[in-house]
C-alpha cells in the first residue's frame, strides 16, 4: 500500500480529513488536480459550530483576530444568534482561501502527504483496497490505499467513477457572485428582496466588495468559463438601477441552485465527504462548514477501522449519521431559497415567518438549525439531556491546573470525564486508555455548568459528541466505550 488513506481534493473538507487522519495515527495521501491554491473564495466564516471544532482541535489561534458576529438570517429574515446561550459567535468576512490555506498548513504540520498537480484519472475497488490512476508532473502512475475518500467537489470524479447515486433536482435559475474594487455600496449583509430578484452586499478585507445577484426567471447555464463582469453588472443595474460597470472585478463566478444528495456515502472502501456527497444553494454559508463537519466525523471512525481497534460498524455510523445531517441541509437550504430567491407570491408566508421568529423559542430553532448546533446524534436512550449533543466548553481545573473539555480534544482522542473524583469508574474504562483519556476534573463555573448539574461522568467522542453520562444513560460505561472505541485491549 501506498498509503492507508487516499483523500481526492485539498479543498476545507480535505484538508480537514487529512489532519483528523494523522491525528489518528494514520498515513494519508492527498491528491488535489490544481497545482495551486486559486486564491478564489465561495464561502466566507465559519458557523457557531465550525468555530467549536477548530477550538476543539486548537486551529482556531491560526486565524488570529477574527471578526465574529451574532447576527444572521434565514431565508432573508434576520435572526439574533445570541439566542443560542453558551455558543460561539460565527465568524464573519474569512475567505474561504484563508480557511483553506490554514488547514493546509496544519494538515502539513502533522505529516499528511499532499502532492499538488496529481489528477486522478480512474479508480478500482476490489474489495481488499483500491487503485487509483494518477496523473502527475511526472506522467501518469498508480497509488493503492486501504480506502479513497472523495473531498473532490459537486462534480465529483470519485462520485461518478465509483457509480454513487447522486439524486435530487437540477438547477432552476443562475446567480452571479462577484468580488470587485474601486466602487462603494451600501451594505446588503442578508441580502435584499426587490422586485425582479435578490442582492446582496458585503465588505471583505483589502477594500474589496462582495456581490450576489440573483435575477429571478435566469436559466442556468452550463458555462465552461466564468461569466463576463459585463453581464453582472447588466443584471445590477437591471434590478437596483445603479450602474457598477466602472468596478475593477477580482473574481466572477456564477452557481445555481441544484439540489442532490448521495444515496449512501460509503461504497465499500470508498467515501464521500463534502460538496461530492451534497450540493445546495448556498444559503446560510452552510455549505463548507457542513463539508468540514463531515470530515471531522469520518476521520476517527476511519482511524480507528484503518488501525484495527474498530470494526467496520463504526465506520457505518458515518453515513449514518451524516446522511441524516445533509438532508436536513438540503431542506433547510430549499425552505431558504424559496423564501429569499422568490416573487411577490411568497411575501405572506415572509410575513408569517418573520412574525414567528420573533418568539425566542423558534429563533432558537432557526438559528441553531443554520448554525449546525442542533445537530444529535442517536448514542442510545438515556434521560441525559446532552446524549448524543455537542459537548459545551466547561471550564475545568484537574492536578492542579486549569484545562477545559474543548483543550481536552485538542489530540482528537475519546475523553471520559470524570467529575466526582470515581476511582471505580476509572478502572472500569482502564482497558481502553490506549485510545480514551482518563480525566478526572472539577467544573468551574460558566454557561455549560448548568447543563451538567448532577452529572458525574462524561464520555465525549473525539468529534466533541457526548456518547454516554451518568445519570442518564442506559448503556452500561463499557458498552458504550466498546460500541464508539472497539473491544478492550488484551490484559
Amino acid at each position: 500500500m501506498d498509503a492507508a488513506v487516499i483523500v481526492v481534493g485539498a479543498g476545507p473538507a480535505g484538508m480537514m480529513l487529512a489532519g483528523e487522519l494523522r491525528l489518528a495515527g494514520v498515513d494519508v495521501v492527498v491528491l488535489e488536480r490544481l497545482k495551486q491554491r486559486t486564491g478564489e473564495s465561495r464561502g466566507l466564516g465559519f458557523t457557531a459550530r465550525t468555530m467549536e471544532v477548530f477550538d476543539q482541535r486548537g486551529i482556531l489561534p491560526r486565524f488570529g483576530e477574527v471578526e465574529t458576529s451574532n447576527q444572521g438570517h434565514f431565508g432573508g429574515l434576520p435572526i439574533d444568534f445570541g439566542v443560542l446561550e453558551g455558543a460561539l459567535q460565527a465568524a464573519k468576512t474569512v475567505p474561504q482561501s484563508v480557511t483553506e490555506t490554514h488547514l493546509e498548513q496544519w494538515a502539513g504540520s502533522l505529516g499528511a502527504d499532499i502532492r499538488r498537480g496529481h489528477e486522478v484519472l480512474s479508480l478500482t475497488d476490489d474489495g481488499d483496497g483500491v487503485t487509483v490512476e494518477v496523473r502527475g508532473p511526472k506522467g501518469e502512475h498508480t497509488l493503492r490505499a486501504d480506502y479513497l475518500v472523495g473531498c473532490d467537489g459537486g462534480r465529483s470524479l470519485v462520485r461518478k467513477a465509483a457509480g454513487f447515486d447522486f439524486p435530487g433536482t437540477p438547477a432552476t435559475m443562475e446567480m452571479y457572485l462577484a468580488d470587485i474594487k474601486g466602487i462603494e455600496l451600501a451594505p446588503r449583509m442578508i441580502g435584499e428582496t426587490l422586485p425582479g430578484g435578490m442582492v446582496m452586499v458585503g465588505p471583505l478585507p483589502g477594500g474589496i466588495t462582495r456581490i450576489i445577484v440573483c435575477e429571478r426567471g435566469t436559466p442556468p447555464q452550463r458555462r465552461e468559463t466564468p461569466p463576463s463582469f459585463d453581464e453582472v453588472a447588466d443584471a445590477w443595474k437591471r434590478l437596483t438601477g445603479d450602474d457598477i460597470s466602472h468596478a475593477e472585478p477580482v473574481w466572477v463566478s456564477a452557481f445555481g441552485n441544484a439540489t442532490r444528495q448521495v444515496t449512501e456515502y460509503r461504497r465499500g472502501r470508498v467515501i464521500l465527504a463534502g460538496d461530492s456527497a451534497h450540493i445546495h444553494l448556498p444559503a446560510g454559508g452552510q455549505g463548507m462548514n457542513t463539508s468540514i463537519q463531515d470530515a471531522v466525523n469520518l476521520g476517527w471512525k476511519l482511524g480507528a477501522v484503518v488501525k484495527g481497534t474498530a470494526s467496520q460498524d463504526l465506520l457505518d455510523t458515518y453515513h449514518s449519521e451524516r446522511h441524516a445531517v445533509g438532508k436536513r441541509l438540503l431542506m433547510n437550504t430549499q425552505a431558504q431559497g424559496l423564501l429569499f430567491l422568490s416573487g411577490p407570491e411568497v411575501q405572506p408566508l415572509r410575513d408569517v415567518l418573520g412574525e414567528l421568529i420573533t418568539y425566542e423559542e423558534v429563533a432558537k430553532h432557526l438559528a441553531a438549525m443554520v448554525s449546525g448546533l442542533e445537530i444529535t446524534y442517536d448514542v442510545g436512550t438515556g434521560s441525559h439531556p446532552l446524549l448524543g449533543k455537542r459537548m459545551p466548553h466547561l471550564e475545568l481545573t484537574g492536578s492542579g491546573r486549569k484545562t477545559s473539555s474543548t483543550e481536552l480534544l485538542h489530540s482528537a482522542r475519546g475523553v471520559l470525564l470524570d467529575l466526582t473524583d470515581n476511582p471505580r469508574l476509572r478502572a472500569r474504562a482502564g482497558a481502553w486508555s490506549d485510545r480514551i483519556d482518563i480525566v478526572t476534573a472539577t467544573p468551574g463555573a460558566g454557561p455549560a455548568a448548568g447543563e451538567l448539574e448532577g452529572t458525574t461522568a462524561v464520555l465525549i467522542r473525539p468529534d466533541g459528541y457526548v456518547a454516554w453520562a451518568a445519570p442518564g444513560s442506559h448503556h452500561d460505561l463499557p458498552m458504550a466505550i466498546e460500541r464508539w472505541f472497539g473491544k478492550p485491549s488484551a490484559a
